[in-house]
């Protein structure tokens, strides 16, 4: 793509933006590490056995002054003279003198079993858990609880015992897996109230062991977090917004139509400023339960229009004239790209989108479920392997003909050999600071996960993970503003009569010379000649 800024702008110039995007890079991951509290927080919350002789359908408070009759254990003598189907776990949500907020974005719960080992009542292989269970909120403490969600639910229990099945050790408890609960898109109310029931009859909930208490921890967005989020998508919305513009207008200066790779860029302009929409500010004022599908759409519309970029960028540098601007010489690459993404939409909405109208269901809840599950995500997987291999390609081969075309610079006039290195280079920096950026996200995501959150740097306390999530949307977002910036149309090109064209130097081979470089070749023996060739398509 001939003409672009990124070929005429001086080293000078280009050393000072870079300069300018490494600060604003370190900036935005002090941000997270400084400013940002941790992204999320874990409150573990002990379920209230709550008696109900009746089994109304009514709501049964833990605490407060409308607070239901309960025992604290299963061996109290009133506890005796109980069936289980008497018995409701309840659990207030949050502790006492506390209260959620729409700031918190979403709530997940797990629960967690504490099963005690006995020897006429094991738990058996393969069990399945039901669980009769609802959801109500208020914004008040004085006002009814209103009903939101109720549903009948089921869970496979994988528990474990790690000492021998003897006498001796009865009383002991299991160690169980956590099991997803509920995924709630929105905290749009003060206080939540849970209840669930663990119905038992002839066929349901047998071989289950003998539960002794269920925890539920539940998990939100910290509202700090929350804030520094949304003011940096604030920040960067009309920051990406202008430069898409910009570059748009830019292209519409030109007489020409534009061609594949500006295309692209343009729609990855248009990708970045659709995950920029900081549709947050919206959901605190909104119950959106919508919120997290909206934001996976987001993030899946972005990464698609990165990896179709990276196979265009470099198969524009490596294809000849005539398969040049033609999409359809990337229909396998852009076909993986479309088909992964597909399907791990579908896969989301699948589970998410079952959310709007029940928070807990869970797509892993039933073995069929699971194996669906598991086969989109492995083919998903497949999908983005074969993608990166085929880029991995790709940029190899870009690399050796470049090189096979360094050899014929010293053929050139000084001013136009020193011209072309120039840009040479400065195309192989560009593949570098992508395989950067790549390099750091992997990079930063294990650290995420081996770190314990934060790091203590003398009076100062960093939170790596805040700093991860911040820095690599900074990241992702100054490298779209770059590859926006860089290539746009120059207007240092020089113009013909009409102004209707621009003159650009190219890299052409003579006529009579067959014009492919296939990967691996190192370009013909014959002289290649430097000619001024009116950029038309």
């Amino acid at each position: 793509m001939a003409g672009a800024i990124i070929e005429n702008m001086s080293t000078k110039k280009l050393v000072i933006l870079g300069f300018f995007i490494l600060v604003f890079q370190v900036i935005s991951i002090m941000v997270g590490a400084l400013i940002a509290p941790s992204p999320t927080s874990a409150i573990r919350y002990l379920a209230t056995k709550c008696i109900n002789r009746h089994r109304e359908r009514g709501w049964l408070v833990p605490w407060g002054p409308n607070r239901c009759q309960q025992i604290h254990s299963f061996d109290e003598p009133l506890a005796k003279t109980l069936d289980a189907n008497d018995i409701v776990f309840a659990v207030h949500v949050p502790l006492p003198n506390k209260e959620m907020s729409p700031w918190f974005q979403y709530m997940l719960a797990v629960l967690q079993f504490d099963i005690a080992f006995k020897m006429i009542n094991q738990i058996e292989e393969d069990v399945i858990i039901t669980i009769d269970t609802g959801l109500a909120y208020r914004d008040d403490l004085i006002s009814e609880w209103t009903t939101e969600f109720r549903s009948v639910e089921q869970r496979p229990l994988r528990c474990t015992f790690p000492v021998p099945k003897t006498y001796e050790n009865e009383g002991r408890f299991y160690h169980c897996d956590p099991i997803p609960f509920m995924e709630l898109g929105s905290v749009a109310h003060k206080y939540f109230l849970i209840n669930l029931r663990l119905p038992v009859n002839d066929t349901v909930n047998v071989g289950i062991g003998e539960i002794k208490d269920i925890q539920i921890v539940g998990i939100h967005q910290n509202g700090g977090f929350t804030t520094v989020w949304i003011s940096m998508k604030t920040v960067f919305s009309p920051w990406i917004f202008g430069a898409t513009v910009w570059y748009w207008h830019r292209l519409s200066l030109m007489a020409r139509p534009p061609v594949l790779l500006e295309r692209v860029i343009f729609a990855l302009g248009i990708s970045m400023t659709f995950l920029n929409v900081p549709v947050e500010w919206l959901s605190l004022g909104f119950e959106w339960t919508w919120v997290l599908l909206f934001e996976d759409v987001q993030q899946g519309a972005f990464y698609s229009a990165l990896f179709c970029f990276w196979i265009i960028f470099c198969g524009e540098h490596l294809m000849d004239q005539s398969q040049r601007n033609q999409l359809s010489a990337y229909w396998w690459q852009v076909g993986l790209v479309v088909f992964g993404s597909s399907v791990l939409l579908i896969f989301d909405l699948s589970e998410r989108g079952v959310h709007l109208t029940n928070p807990f269901y869970s797509v892993w809840a039933s073995e069929t479920g699971s194996n669906v599950a598991i086969t989109f995500i492995i083919v998903a997987g497949i999908s983005v392997c074969l993608y990166f291999l085929s880029l991995c390609g790709m940029v190899r081969c870009v690399f050796r003909n470049i090189g096979g075309k360094t050899q014929q610079l010293p053929a050139m006039p000084e001013a136009r050999r020193l011209r072309y290195k120039g840009i040479i280079f400065r195309f192989k920096f560009l593949m570098l600071v992508t395989l950067a950026c790549a390099a750091m996200t992997v990079i930063f995501f294990i650290l995420n996960q081996v770190s314990e959150g934060h790091w203590h740097w003398g009076d100062y306390t960093l939170q790596v993970h805040s700093a991860f999530l911040t820095g690599i949307y900074g990241m992702w977002n100054l490298y779209v503003f770059s590859i926006i910036f860089l290539y746009a149309p120059s207007h240092k090109n020089n113009r013909n009569e009409s102004g209707d064209s621009q003159q650009t130097d190219t890299l052409e081979k003579p006529e009579s010379q067959e014009s492919r470089l296939t990967c691996g070749e190192q370009g013909p023996t014959e002289t290649y000649r430097i000619t001024g060739k009116v950029a038309e398509e």
